[in-house]
């Protein structure tokens, strides 16, 4: 099953000025990128409180400067859930008012439907009571119309293009592995064409690799594959040694991103009490107990409760 969240989140902190010149090219060219920008992850989960285990969507909240010299925030909220989800709308409208609400500043809402459902685009969300109206309507793009000229997906220079195209491909292949291991040789030899520095390759090659998983066989194969590849074409990227440390690499993402949302939802239902847990928490290396904890906590009403359900 193919991990959405974690490779958009970190190919997010990477990449983010490729992201927007990709998929929001109008409000890319009105940031002045010469400031750099800033993520505020910390300040949006304040805001939110929310760590819930399970979560199919990514939020990023960014701070740039625009080229008249104002300095802007956006929210970056991005659906990578495969099914319709008919909160999302009121979820975007809800974190803009709070994040309004606090920092009393200009917040601009960014959504981003990598889902499966070609007639799902929720822009807006409204509500009404006694004549008085509150709406929001945010800037919407569809990876899957991005489907229709996959050859531009391919032929870009922008990282960020490679990304968006391994994730179309892995919602078009999940019934099928073959096909996915396939496109997945496909987009890699595109990647090694690009003639980037290795460092960039390795870096798109591990959210390829992250969000195209294959069967243990075929893995097996891909990476065969990609080895005689890079053999032929004298270009010693990702070697079949490499693997092992690619794998070990994600998994060990994977845990340290679920100690720190533990660690961050823990303080804030329970406070330095909760807080004081977390060297117990980073103790736990295995990815379904973690898993198992961000459930607790949504549940638990106490702490006692909660240290009940440690291993």
């Amino acid at each position: 099953m193919s991990d959405f969240d974690s490779p958009w989140k970190e190919a997010l902190d990477r990449y983010f000025p490729s992201f927007m010149a990709l998929l929001f090219p109008g409000i890319h060219a009105d940031i002045d990128w010469s400031r750099s920008f800033e993520m505020l992850d910390k300040e949006l989960q304040q805001v939110v409180r929310e760590s819930e285990t399970g979560r199919k969507h990514v939020d990023k909240l960014v701070k740039v400067w625009r080229r008249d010299g104002k300095e802007a925030w956006v929210l970056i909220h991005i659906e990578v859930q495969t099914q319709r989800e008919d909160a999302f709308p009121s979820r975007i409208h809800a974190y803009h008012n709070r994040l309004t609400d606090k920092y009393n500043r200009m917040v601009v809402s960014l959504a981003v439907l990598a889902d499966d459902r070609l007639d799902w685009r929720p822009n807006k969300h409204e509500e009404s009571l006694f004549g008085c109206t509150t709406s929001l309507v945010y800037p919407v793009v569809k990876l899957l119309d991005y489907a229709a000229d996959e050859s531009a997906l391919e032929k870009s220079d922008n990282p960020f293009a490679i990304l968006v195209l391994a994730h179309l491909k892995a919602l078009q292949t999940r019934k099928s592995p073959e096909t996915r291991r396939a496109w997945k040789m496909r987009i890699v030899r595109r990647l090694y064409e690009k003639a980037w520095p290795r460092q960039e390759v390795e870096n798109v090659f591990r959210f390829i690799d992250w969000l195209m998983v294959l069967p243990k066989a075929l893995s097996d194969d891909f990476w065969r594959e990609l080895q005689e590849f890079e053999k032929e074409n004298a270009m010693p990227y990702v070697t079949s040694v490499e693997r092992i440390g690619f794998e070990k690499g994600q998994r060990v993402g994977r845990i340290a991103e679920l100690h720190s949302g533990l660690a961050l939802a823990l303080e804030l239902k329970f406070g330095a009490q909760g807080k004081r847990l977390a060297p117990r928490i980073r103790r736990i290396d295995d990815v379904a107990a973690l898993r198992a904890l961000q459930k607790a906590i949504k549940t638990a009403a106490t702490l006692d409760e909660f240290r009940r359900q440690l291993p």
